[in-house]
C-alpha cells in the first residue's frame, strides 16, 4: 500500500467514530413549522436552506408543518399540536402565528418570519435584547409602506388617488395603512382603504374600487391576500389598474411593481436562527436582525399592456425586470 493511501484510509478511520457522534448529536431533532399557506410559507426554500445547514429530513431533523390555509383563526389549535408534540424549535411566519405560538409555550423556541416591527408590536423586549423564548430577523414592514408609495408616484406622476388593498385583521398591516395615509399627503396623493378580511370581502372590495375608479391599486401585504394574488392580478389588468406591492412574486404573476425586503435572504436569516439553536443557543441570547436587502421588481410586460412607460431612473434602481 502507498503511504498516501494508507494515510488517508487512517485518516477516514479515526474521524468516523467522530462523524458519527456529529450525526448522532443533529439526529432526532423536531422543527416546527407555523405558517400561513404558499406562497408565504416559502417551504421549498425552507428545506433547501436547512439542507444547507446541515439538517436534512432523510437523518437530521423532521419537519413538523402546519399551515392555516389563510384562517388566523386556527393558529392557536396548530400551536398547541406543535407544541404537544414537544418540536425543538417552532419556526412561526407572519404576527398572528408568532403570537399563538407564544401564548402556546414559554419554553419551546420561537423563530420569527414576518415579524414586522417585533419590539412595537410586544412580539420581544428589544432588538439587541429579545428576551423570553423568541428572536429572529424583523421585516421592518411598517417603515416601507411610505418608500411603497413613493416609487408608486415616481412609477405614475400623475398619481392622484390610490385605492389600499388591505386586511386590518393583521396588526402590522393597520401600521403600513396609517403610515401609508401619512406619505400620502406629503405626495399629494389620496388614500382610500379598501377591506379584505376574509376571502369572501374580495368581491365587495373590487366592486368598491371599481366605483371609486383611482388612478392606481396598492396591495398590502399580507397571507389572506397573498393567497388570492391571482385574482388581484386578473382584476387589476381587467380594469386597467397600475398595482403596487409588497412581495416580488406578485409582479412575476403580473403585477406592475414591488418593493420590499429580499424574502428569500429573510427565510435564510432566519434558518441561521434555527440552526444556532439547534446546536445549544438560547433565544433571549440572539439579537433580533434588521434586514438590509431590499428588491424593487417592475414588470414591463404589464407596464406595456398598461400604457405606460416606466422612467429609466427607476429602471437603472430595479433588481429585476421582467420583460
Amino acid at each position: 500500500m502507498h503511504r498516501r493511501a494508507f494515510v488517508t484510509g487512517l485518516g477516514a478511520v479515526l474521524a468516523a467514530p467522530f462523524a458519527a457522534e456529529a450525526q448522532q448529536e443533529r439526529a432526532g431533532k423536531r422543527v416546527g413549522m407555523l405558517s400561513p399557506p404558499e406562497p408565504f410559507t416559502a417551504l421549498d426554500t425552507i428545506r433547501s436552506g436547512l439542507r444547507e445547514l446541515g439538517w436534512t429530513e432523510t437523518g437530521a431533523i423532521r419537519l413538523e408543518y402546519r399551515s392555516s390555509e389563510g384562517y388566523d383563526e386556527r393558529f392557536p389549535a396548530l400551536a398547541a399540536d406543535l407544541v404537544g408534540l414537544k418540536v425543538d424549535v417552532i419556526i412561526a411566519a407572519t404576527v398572528p402565528a408568532i403570537r399563538a405560538a407564544q401564548r402556546a409555550t414559554t419554553t419551546i423556541p420561537i423563530v420569527m418570519v414576518l415579524s414586522s416591527d417585533p419590539v412595537r408590536l410586544g412580539l420581544v423586549k428589544s432588538l439587541a435584547r429579545p428576551g423570553g423564548n423568541t428572536t429572529g430577523p424583523a421585516a421592518l414592514t411598517f417603515d416601507l409602506a411610505p418608500k411603497r408609495l413613493e416609487l408608486f408616484k415616481e412609477t405614475i406622476p400623475k398619481l392622484r388617488q390610490i385605492a389600499v388593498l388591505s386586511n386590518p385583521a393583521n396588526p402590522a398591516v393597520r401600521e403600513g395603512l396609517t403610515q401609508t395615509e401619512v406619505a400620502g399627503r406629503t405626495l399629494g396623493v389620496g388614500v382610500r382603504s379598501f377591506e379584505v378580511r376574509e376571502p369572501a370581502h374580495l368581491d365587495t372590495a373590487f366592486a368598491a374600487i371599481v366605483r371609486a375608479r383611482p388612478d392606481g391599486l396598492l396591495v398590502v401585504p399580507d397571507p389572506l391576500i397573498s393567497t388570492h394574488t391571482p385574482r388581484i392580478v386578473e382584476f387589476a389588468e381587467k380594469n386597467r389598474l397600475p398595482s403596487m406591492w409588497g412581495v416580488s412574486h406578485s409582479v412575476r404573476a403580473g403585477g406592475l411593481i414591488a418593493f420590499g425586503i429580499d424574502y428569500a435572504e429573510h427565510v435564510r436569516a432566519s434558518l441561521r436562527y434555527v440552526d444556532r439553536i439547534l446546536k445549544g443557543a438560547k433565544p433571549a441570547d440572539l439579537p433580533v436582525e434588521q434586514p438590509t436587502k431590499f428588491e424593487l421588481v417592475i414588470n414591463l410586460k404589464t407596464a406595456k399592456a398598461l400604457g405606460l412607460t416606466i422612467p429609466s431612473s427607476l429602471l437603472l434602481r430595479a433588481d429585476q425586470v421582467i420583460e
